[in-house]
């Protein structure tokens, strides 16, 4: 096998030529979204669907670094905030109606524990699965191989090391579950705020 296909394979590989030349076209791209006038959300949209090589409708808003990009893959009505990072060595997945705050980082490389293996230049992807209706707040960081269940909302300046179940609230570093999501939580938008009537009207005709 050569280092890519170890890489994908979520094997040790070495950031070969190979590798760094499938990376040289992601940056290409990432140099124009990343210096394109803010103001163009046409523009920004139609380099978003180069990079993630994708017929869905994803807004990132730049600046966005990632490794890849066809490693990502997202459902419906993704949004990415401002300055998020991506090493998306193995696959990154999402679900629908998935929102990210500033600053998320999102990682799937790593690189072995111990010195002697860590200087062989060995390094690795292991994939991050992401579920439908996930709020992840801002400059949280999510590590190799976690699995966050749908509907869950993960609190700012959270460290996401183990898996999350389904509608869960979890913040912390590391990250753990802090209560679960239940249908009481519908009427409020913020901790004891209730939806007003004209909101909460719009919201039960969406349903």
């Amino acid at each position: 096998m050569n280092n890519p296909q170890r890489r994908d394979a979520q094997l040790p590989y070495i950031s070969d030529e190979e590798v760094m030349e499938e990376q040289r076209r992601t940056r290409a791209i990432l140099q124009k979204l990343n210096t394109i006038d803010v103001s163009d959300s046409e523009g920004i949209a139609a380099l978003v669907r180069e990079l993630l090589q994708t017929r869905e409708d994803p807004f990132i808003n730049p600046p966005f670094y990632c490794d890849y990009g066809t490693h990502i893959k997202v459902g419906k009505h993704f949004f990415a905030n401002y300055n998020c990072t991506f090493l998306d060595v193995a696959p990154i997945t999402f679900g629908d109606n998935c929102l990210l705050g500033p600053n998320v980082s999102i990682y799937t490389a790593g690189h072995p524990v111990h010195p002697d293996s860590r200087r062989s230049r060995y390094e690795y992807g292991i994939a991050v699965t992401i579920g439908n209706d996930v709020w992840l707040g801002g400059s949280t960081v999510v590590c190799p191989g976690v699995t966050i269940g749908d509907g869950c909302v993960i609190g700012a300046g959270s460290v996401v090391t183990r898996d999350i179940p389904p509608y869960s609230i979890a913040a912390g570093n590391p990250c753990r579950v802090i209560r679960p999501i239940t249908d009481e939580d519908r009427k409020y938008y913020f901790r004891d705020r209730v939806f007003d009537d004209e909101a909460w009207s719009a919201i039960q005709r969406e349903e």
